[in-house]
C-alpha cells in the first residue's frame, strides 16, 4: 500500500503537534502548517525526509495558495487534518475576542476545509478530519463565540458530508469533539474539570481518523456529559449558572 500523505494545520503546538508526531512515527509523509516556523522546523527534524513545512496563517488570503504549494511539494494528499482554532472564556464579552474567534474558527476554518474538499472532489476523493469541541453541542454563556463557532464547525462538516454524497464523491469526514484539554488554549487562571492531556487526546483522535469514524467525542466521561446535557430543555439550560 502506498505511503499515506497527510497535511495538518495548527501543527506548531498542542493537539496538532502531537497528532503530527503520531503520523510521523507511522512512516507517513506529513505536511505541517502553522504560524511559528521555528516550531514547525523542530517537528521536521524528527524525520527530515518525510516532513514538509509550510508557514501560514489560516486567516490570511494567501493561506490556500500556500496550502496548494505544500500539496504540490508532497505530490498530493490523502488526508487533511484541521486542528487550528482559538477560544476564550469571555464573560465580559470583549468585542475583539469574539470577532477574533469567529475569524479563525469560522472564516479560517471554512477557507481551509472548503479548499480541501474541492481538492479531493477534483482528485478522486480523500479524508477530512477536524478537531472541533463538545462545546458545539450546547451554548455556553461564559464562551459565547467559542461555543457558537464550534457549532458552526459541526454543522459545516455535516453539510459537506451530505454534499459529498450528493456529488457521489469519495470524501470521508471525521468530526473529533474533545472536552477540556491541557494546551495553551486553556493556559489561563481558570480551573477546568476533567482536564485531559494533549498526548492522550491526540492518540484517540489519530485512531478515530485511521478508522474513519464519523464523529468521535473524547473521552467517555464527556460522552456521558454530552448525553446528559442534551436532555436539558433550553428554558432550563439558559437559567443554569455555569461559570466555567
Amino acid at each position: 500500500m502506498a505511503t499515506k500523505r497527510i497535511i495538518i494545520s495548527g501543527a506548531t503546538s498542542g493537539i496538532g503537534c502531537e497528532i503530527a508526531k503520531l503520523y510521523i512515527a507511522d512512516g507517513c509523509k506529513v505536511g505541517i502548517m502553522g504560524r511559528r516556523i521555528e516550531l514547525l522546523n523542530n517537528l521536521k527534524s524528527l524525520s527530515p525526509e518525510n516532513v514538509y513545512v509550510q508557514q501560514l496563517d489560516i486567516n490570511s488570503d494567501e493561506a490556500t495558495t500556500k496550502f496548494q504549494t505544500l500539496i504540490d511539494q508532497m505530490g498530493g494528499i490523502d488526508i487533511y487534518f484541521h486542528v487550528s482554532g482559538i477560544g476564550y472564556q469571555n464573560v465580559a464579552l470583549d468585542y475583539s475576542k469574539e470577532l477574533n474567534t469567529v475569524e479563525t474558527n469560522c472564516k479560517g476554518f471554512t477557507r481551509m476545509i472548503t479548499y480541501a474538499f474541492n481538492y479531493f472532489s477534483d482528485n478522486g476523493g480523500g479524508h477530512i478530519a477536524a478537531i472541533t469541541s463538545i462545546a458545539g453541542t450546547k451554548g455556553l454563556g461564559v464562551s459565547p463565540a467559542y461555543s457558537a463557532t464550534k457549532r458552526f464547525q459541526n454543522h459545516y462538516i455535516q453539510c459537506l458530508a451530505q454534499l459529498s454524497n450528493i456529488r457521489k464523491k469519495k470524501i470521508y469526514f471525521t468530526d473529533i469533539r474533545p472536552g477540556f484539554v491541557a494546551t495553551d488554549l486553556l493556559n489561563d487562571e481558570h480551573h477546568y474539570p476533567m482536564l485531559m492531556n494533549k498526548e492522550y487526546v491526540a492518540k484517540i483522535a489519530y485512531k478515530a481518523a485511521i478508522r474513519k469514524k464519523r464523529i468521535k467525542i473524547i473521552d467517555w466521561r464527556y460522552v456521558v456529559l454530552v448525553a446528559g446535557w442534551r436532555l436539558i430543555p433550553n428554558y432550563i439550560w439558559e437559567r443554569l449558572r455555569i461559570k466555567n
